[in-house]
């Protein structure tokens, strides 16, 4: 039997109240919230034993009743029973309802559940959407950087990435992705650093490749600059003294705007696009200084890649030579503009380092080569190239003066292959003349020997008749036309492009004397060894041109110095070794005349022991006057007059001094009176024909030698030992010399009258002059 339940228990209240409700839906509402309590705390046991407690009191309750009233008691029961099979049956039901609440209870417990786990399910759906699509954002800008970078739209694609880790990656934070697309940005910001120095370098190519078109429009425009200049320079003389670059030739030449870079002409477009884009970048990234060391690496690659290993100067186009400076000169102008267009970026100091760097492979490159070059005319162009390419760095700001020295070292070239071609020149001409008077046809030839020598001609143009000669040889005038040239293709050397004009006078000058002095007056000094003296005479008068022309070379040359610091004269020493050479050409006629006269006195046949009279003069002086007149006349007619007379002079003393010596030689012991008179008849032919010279100077040469013939054929030779005597008749009669003779005349005509007289005159002469 069930424990009794505690009259005070809250279902044993609750059941009483329940079973005193008026009506079965009051009851049945009670009791759901009862049996709904108890199914959740487990207590529904104690209902029924709640339920139990309460029928059995009432049925002791009832039976109480019964026993007090039977039959009310037995109907009671009936009713009772009646209640009680209701009470079964209602337990049964209430039983049944428990476990359909139960079940419907737990069926609701699990919708409630579901529905809450649906609504947090639905939630976390909703957080997950909101989150995928943040991340789909994310993606996409993502995915938009590298289409960026596909498009070439570097700085577009890095405002995205910043864009990107600024903004909507601290929007997913707390999702993984954002870590990884954090740890991406660095990768992606190298991808544009890289994509951007990848259409840098692509740039830079594209500039090397255009570099020597772009030196070659710079050279244009130069050569146009200069054309412009010589036109002002015509138009206005004071230009002349503005040279190429100067702050006057700029300014005057300021109306004709040129960009070199940017052209629709000369199809030239350089964009430095690129390069901005690139800096703009770098700098963003805070990788400038990165990207400044960087690109100058590059731009010293490319320096390196502009000069070739070695240079051919000799092609006759100078392709080779004018793609070096042409590329150089671009590649430098690029330079410039990249100073010019940027702020800080490339410096000062590393563009004047790759200039200086390229000026030294330059100047290394052309100065090994040169020892190709044998052509001065190739020389010239391949100066003329150079200083094209000086002018036009020079205008874009660099240091030139590198290249000066080259175009010395180039014009020390070209002087010494000009010397070298005028050398062989002069002598061919030297060694091909004929050296004879140049003959002249007619007055066009006349004009164009005088135009091209230095030669003032004794008559005028119109006295002129033809044909006729003129005093030099061919010679002279093809030598003075050398000389010109030689001066015109120097001077070639010397314009805008050349500052050195003190070095290029200085050459002139060395090269014309070593010219001169070597190749033209050597030459003529060896040819002086001729047996010939018409040959001699006509290098004389070569000779004195020469001379001539040289001194007219001196005031040409000080005119045409180009050099203001230089004041003084201009001193040729050819001048100076042309007038040495004359004296010598002269002694060498002397010597060729004298040694004509030796051998014709030699041929002298003096008896000098003779005892009959000669009325005639003998052949040797016959002949000596005609050689004498004949050379005179013919060999020494285009001499100069002074030459002339002062070569005469020289004979005719030198004849003078020979045949003197032929009665004062050793083996003459004795002249008779006969011997004398015809060395007397001999010297007064001499006399008559120097007489026939007009020329008293002359006659002054035979004083000594008629003086002492007359001593010798005086009667008196007493008066030659009286000093008075002797000052006044012999003045000109060497003391001993006229004693010797005297003592031979005395003897030889003593021996014909005694011998033992002969001896006592001899002693007692020499006693008066001290001999023994």
């Amino acid at each position: 039997m069930p424990s009794a339940v505690d009259p005070g228990d809250d279902l044993y209240v609750a059941v009483k109240q329940i079973t005193q409700s008026s009506s079965d839906p009051d009851y049945i509402d009670q009791l759901v919230p009862v049996m709904k309590d108890v199914r959740y705390s487990d207590r529904a046991g104690h209902l029924i034993q709640a339920l139990n407690q309460l029928s059995a009191e009432r049925e002791a309750d009832i039976e109480k009743m019964c026993n007090n009233n039977h039959q009310e008691f037995v109907s009671s029961v009936n009713s009772l029973l009646r209640v009680r099979e209701g009470t079964v049956r209602l337990t049964t039901e209430i039983l049944q309802l428990n476990q359909s609440i139960q079940a419907s209870t737990e069926k609701l417990a699990e919708q409630k559940k579901a529905l809450v786990d649906s609504r947090g399910v639905r939630q976390n759906i909703d957080e997950t959407s909101e989150a995928l699509n943040a991340c789909l954002d994310v993606l996409r800008l993502a995915n938009q950087v590298h289409d960026l970078l596909t498009k070439k739209s570097h700085y577009a694609a890095l405002r995205a990435l910043d864009e990107l880790q600024n903004v909507h990656l601290k929007e997913i934070s707390r999702y993984k992705i954002a870590e990884m697309i954090e740890k991406s940005v660095p990768a992606t910001q190298r991808l544009i650093a890289e994509a951007v120095m990848t259409d840098l370098n692509t740039w830079l190519y594209r500039i090397r490749e255009a570099s020597q078109y772009l030196g070659e429009v710079a050279f244009y425009h130069t050569d146009m600059r200069r054309t412009r200049h010589e036109e002002r320079i015509k138009e206005d003389e004071r230009f002349q003294k503005f040279k190429i670059n100067s702050a006057m030739e700029l300014v005057a030449d300021e109306t004709d705007e040129f960009d070199i870079l940017n052209n629709d002409e000369t199809e030239t477009q350089v964009d430095f696009s690129p390069l901005f884009e690139c800096m703009h970048i770098h700098e963003t990234l805070g990788r400038s200084d990165h990207f400044r060391t960087e690109y100058a690496a590059t731009r010293r690659r490319q320096k390196e890649l502009l000069i070739p290993s070695s240079l051919n100067l000799l092609d006759d186009d100078g392709s080779d030579l004018s793609s070096l400076l042409e590329s150089i000169a671009g590649f430098a102008i690029v330079e410039k503009a990249t100073m010019k267009k940027t702020e800080n970026f490339r410096a000062a100091v590393d563009v004047d380092e790759l200039w200086d760097s390229m000026c030294q492979s330059t100047i290394k490159l052309i100065s090994g080569a040169l020892h190709t070059v044998d052509n001065d005319d190739l020389l010239l162009k391949i100066k003329g190239r150079v200083a094209l390419f000086i002018l036009t760095l020079e205008h874009w700001g660099y240091n030139v003066s590198t290249l000066n020295d080259l175009v010395l070292i180039l014009f020390e070239k070209y002087s010494e292959l000009l010397k070298q071609r005028f050398s062989e020149d002069f002598q061919e001409i030297v060694s091909t003349d004929d050296y004879m008077p140049m003959p002249i046809n007619n007055l066009e030839e006349y004009d164009k020997v005088v135009n091209v020598s230095w030669y003032t001609p004794d008559k005028d143009r119109d006295q002129l008749t033809f044909p006729c000669v003129l005093p030099f040889s061919q010679m002279y005038p093809l030598c003075c036309i050398d000389i010109r040239n030689f001066l015109n293709q120097i001077y070639l050397f010397s314009d805008d492009h050349f500052q050195r004009s003190s070095v290029i006078d200085e050459t002139l000058k060395t090269s014309l004397d070593e010219l001169l002095c070597e190749k033209v007056c050597q030459s003529l000094v060896d040819r002086l060894s001729s047996q010939y003296p018409g040959q001699i005479v006509q290098i004389l008068t070569n000779l004195e041109h020469f001379e001539t022309a040289c001194q007219e070379l001196q005031e040409l040359l000080f005119q045409a110095r180009s050099s203001s610091s230089d004041t003084g004269p201009v001193v040729l020493a050819a001048t100076e070794q042309f007038r040495a050479a004359k004296k010598t050409a002269s002694d060498r006629i002397f010597e060729l005349v004298n040694s004509k006269i030796d051998d014709l006195i030699e041929t002298a046949e003096y008896d000098w022991m003779s005892t009959r009279p000669t009325a005639e003069p003998s052949n040797y002086m016959q002949e000596l006057t005609r050689y004498l007149s004949n050379i005179m006349n013919s060999v020494l007619l285009g001499l100069p007059a002074e030459i002339k007379e002062f070569i005469y002079f020289d004979a005719l003393s030198h004849a003078s001094t020979a045949i003197l010596n032929l009665p004062l030689d050793e083996t003459v012991k004795r002249i008779t009176p006969f011997a004398v008179q015809a060395l007397a008849t001999d010297t007064e032919f001499l006399s008559s024909f120097v007489d026939s010279l007009n020329n008293p100077i002359l006659k002054e040469n035979l004083d000594e030698l008629l003086q002492t013939v007359a001593l010798m054929g005086t009667d008196n030779p007493d008066e030659f030992f009286d000093i008075a005597q002797r000052n006044r008749k012999y003045g000109k009669v060497d003391r001993e010399k006229g004693a010797i003779l005297i003592e031979k005349v005395m003897e030889g005509a003593a021996v014909a009258q005694s011998p033992t007289r002969a001896t006592d005159r001899f002693g007692t002469i020499g006693s008066r002059f001290g001999m023994r």
